[in-house]
């Protein structure tokens, strides 16, 4: 018996052992991946690279100013068409769960959710280019926006199902309406994970598919960020990858720009974590 029981025991440290090595295994090529990145990207990090725009080909020197500021102004886009909308209708979703405008709602989302995000960029290039005839972020924004929204509606559902019934109930036990309600108990209580969500699920993995798959052209060129409101055709920093080698054969500033952008991302779902994990206390 002491025999069979050492023989358990063995065999489930060994058990173990091949699970932490199958998850160190899968582990080392994102650490090699990051490790190479920031070691050859921030030895070449100065303040020109935020400051200064994009220098001619074959030239030395500047930075990716216009592809921080599309950056911005593409998620500042497609999360301000996004949010609102996404997050109302999952609250529409979570609430009244048994009707058919909310079984239309979660069905149209989750189609949406599924469509590859180069055939939504092809809608936005349809759509916010070719009647305009002018390539921008704004279109490229549009396209952000279409992706982030099922996603938003989805998590804001889920989260907000997740909240206790007796919440509900209370509030309405004390006189408020099922609106005030859901704006004032039942939304607080689900908001950090709806804001983990939208950070994680609704802003990076969107942005980094659409800024790889979307053609460059749909959102401008560098020399966009010019005058007026021409610096909505400024390059979004994933685009301005291939632009800084294809075009000028720079890796460093290609390496420098990737690390930035994961360091960004990285930032962001630490932030979201976080934000969760104080909800959840």
């Amino acid at each position: 018996m002491a025999l069979r029981d050492r023989w358990r025991k063995f065999l489930s440290q060994l058990i173990v052992v091949l699970c932490g090595g199958a998850v160190l295994l899968a582990l080392l090529p994102l650490a090699l991946i990051l490790f190479y990145v920031v070691t050859q990207g921030f030895s070449s990090l100065n303040t020109a690279f935020f400051t200064r725009m994009p220098v001619p080909i074959g030239e030395t020197g500047g930075g990716m100013l216009n592809s921080i500021v599309g950056s911005l102004i593409v998620i500042g886009i497609g999360a301000l068409l996004a949010i609102p909308v996404g997050v109302i209708s999952g609250i529409y979703a979570s609430e009244y769960r048994g009707t058919r405008l909310a079984a239309a709602v979660r069905f149209a989302a989750d189609t949406l959710n599924g469509v590859p995000s180069i055939v939504i960029g092809v809608f936005a290039y349809g759509v916010a280019v070719l009647p305009f005839q002018h390539f921008s972020a704004a279109a490229g924004g549009f396209a952000l926006g279409v992706m982030m929204l099922p996603l938003v509606m989805r998590t804001t559902e889920e989260l907000l199902l997740l909240v206790p019934q007796t919440l509900r109930e209370g509030a309405l036990a004390l006189g408020a309406t099922r609106a005030r309600a859901v704006f004032t108990v039942v939304v607080p209580a689900a908001l950090p994970g709806i804001l983990t969500g939208i950070l994680l699920g609704g802003l990076i993995t969107p942005f980094v598919m659409v800024t790889e798959l979307v053609p460059p052209r749909l959102m401008g060129t560098a020399s966009g960020m010019v005058n007026s409101f021409s610096f909505l055709g400024g390059l979004v920093v994933p685009v301005a990858l291939g632009y800084a080698l294809d075009l000028t054969g720079s890796f460093p500033a290609a390496f420098t720009a990737c690390a930035v952008f994961e360091a960004v991302a990285l930032a962001i779902a630490m932030f979201a974590r976080e934000t969760g994990r104080r909800g959840a206390v």
